[in-house]
């Protein structure tokens, strides 16, 4: 099976390269509407399924049966979405926000397979849910991790596998997820060839 990643995200290349799934990265031309959605889950699905359905393919893929592999991570506090933050002081906030609390990190994951002539079969459109519970964070520790740098292009202004991990007292859920890509349940759904 032929598996495009239509995503930029160096995470989710390195979670299905834990698992041994080989795949192309390519391009999307989806643009994103966060404001469409009023449900979070029907926000992350949608969007994972437009990047899957926008993905710029090369021209080996015709002739070929392919999967493209779509997703969309959004973290939500108390009915709030929150994306990436847009600069320092929305970092900040956006960890204040989650101080102390849990939230949910959601991602939508589509996979649409195509037969060898580009005509779609089917999709699966699915979205994974976690629960990241946060210490109480003081001002200096949220000043600390945002010097970092490494809040600035993540959902919810942490990565939970780098320096982000000391904020989180625990999860309820799939790890990888919160990563940006439950790639365990990708790749079960990938085996069973699931339309």
């Amino acid at each position: 099976m032929i598996l495009y990643l239509a995503s930029g995200s160096p995470r989710r290349r390195e979670l299905l390269d834990q698992l041994g799934i080989p795949f192309t990265v390519v391009k999307s031309t989806y643009e994103e509407h966060n404001e469409q959605y009023e449900s979070p889950y029907e926000l992350v699905e949608q969007q994972a399924l437009g990047k899957a359905l926008a993905a710029v393919l090369p021209t080996e893929a015709k002739g070929n049966a392919h999967t493209v592999l779509g997703a969309d991570t959004i973290v939500v506090h108390k009915g709030h979405k929150l994306g990436k933050p847009h600069d320092v002081e929305g970092a900040k906030a956006m960890l204040g926000e989650l101080a102390g609390d849990y939230h949910e990190v959601v991602t939508g994951v589509a996979l649409c397979h195509y037969d060898s002539n580009g005509d779609l079969l089917g999709q699966s459109v699915f979205h994974v849910c976690t629960k990241v519970y946060f210490f109480d964070l003081t001002e200096a520790d949220i000043e600390a991790y945002v010097a970092t740098g490494e809040p600035m292009d993540k959902a919810g202004a942490y990565g939970i596998q780098g320096k982000g991990a000391y904020l989180v007292k625990g999860i309820e859920g799939s790890y990888t997820n919160v990563v940006g890509l439950p790639v365990e349940v990708v790749a079960r759904k990938l085996k069973d060839g699931s339309r």
